[in-house]
């Protein structure tokens, strides 16, 4: 080997271990933000979750052992001990799975059914405001925008009114048709900006092949609307689940959603057991948590599809 080509090689090793040692200035700034930026994600999970730790020990603190004074600390028992016969931690979720049981189930038959049947409804109508430009499309479209504005109690008392004059039982049956309609526009709104994405070359490609418009939904717009499906359901899911003011007004206790036993329970002959107001809480709380946890990945990638053309 020639001393030319040793001397290229012994700069090269050199250079190697040059760039391999010490970080460059850069290189320290791009660590310390990055730390930084963890810190400070951190520190807002840790004040996202200190609520939920608060009912999580709380629910498991039988009723002598709730005071302000400790309501941070752990209990001072196992859930699972009693004191002199009394109730144990254990005791508070029961109750409360006992008052919630019915009212959880009649929400499933109203959350899930509102928002199949919205995220639907707003799919088609989404559609023929996307791709079939009849007289008028954008008025349309901007008079359903329009109920998105409208707040919950500007309603209430003409919705009331009407449910009275119709005849209408105070049940879930009532609260599904409210929901429905009352989450048309966002839906609509969600799927009209996914499809605008959508290539046109796909719909002018069944058009030419003699599919109609209702042919083309089904077989070329349809299969690819999983995102906006996602984002809807979710949202509409959550808004019928964690209702409140509509099931008031429209509802009672005996055939109202978890809302209203929920807070039968805080507000009750439960008013001195926080313990068991706590677990109806989390009990409340977690099939939502769960559609987030089984659907959230989807959510904001399907949330954004349409927001940006290409």
């Amino acid at each position: 080997m020639s001393e030319a080509t040793q001397t290229d090689l012994s700069s090269g090793v050199a250079a190697s271990s040059s760039a391999g040692g010490a970080p460059t200035g850069k290189g320290s700034q791009f660590v310390l933000g990055r730390t930084a930026k963890y810190a400070l994600l951190l520190f807002f999970v840790i004040i996202v979750l200190m609520p939920v730790y608060v009912l999580l020990v709380t629910s498991f603190k039988p009723p002598a052992d709730v005071n302000p004074e400790s309501s941070w600390g752990l209990p001072l028992r196992w859930p699972w001990e009693s004191v002199n016969g009394g109730p144990t931690g254990f005791d508070n979720w029961i109750t409360a799975w006992d008052a919630l049981a019915p009212a959880l189930g009649r929400t499933f038959l109203l959350a899930i059914p509102a928002a199949l049947i919205a995220a639907m409804l707003g799919s088609m109508n989404g559609f023929v405001l996307s791709r079939w430009r009849f007289p008028h499309a954008s008025l349309v479209f901007t008079l359903i925008l329009f109920g998105m504005f409208i707040p919950y109690q500007a309603v209430l008392t003409p919705l009331v009114q009407m449910k009275t004059d119709l005849g209408l039982p105070s049940n879930i049956s009532t609260l599904l048709i409210v929901h429905v309609i009352y989450g048309l526009p966002i839906c609509t709104l969600i799927f009209r900006n996914y499809y605008e994405g959508i290539p046109i070359e796909l719909m002018e490609a069944s058009r030419m092949d003699g599919a109609g418009m209702l042919r083309s939904y089904a077989s070329i717009v349809l299969p690819l609307s999983l995102p906006g499906f996602v984002v809807t359901i979710i949202w509409q899911f959550t808004s019928a689940w964690n209702d409140y003011l509509f099931a008031l007004f429209l509802t009672d206790v005996q055939g109202g959603p978890v809302s209203l036993a929920l807070n039968n329970l805080a507000q009750g002959a439960q008013l001195a057991n926080y313990g068991a107001a706590m677990a109806g809480a989390l009990i409340a709380s977690f099939p939502t948590l769960l559609v987030y946890i089984i659907l959230g990945k989807y959510f904001i990638g399907g949330l954004m599809s349409g927001s940006v053309k290409s």
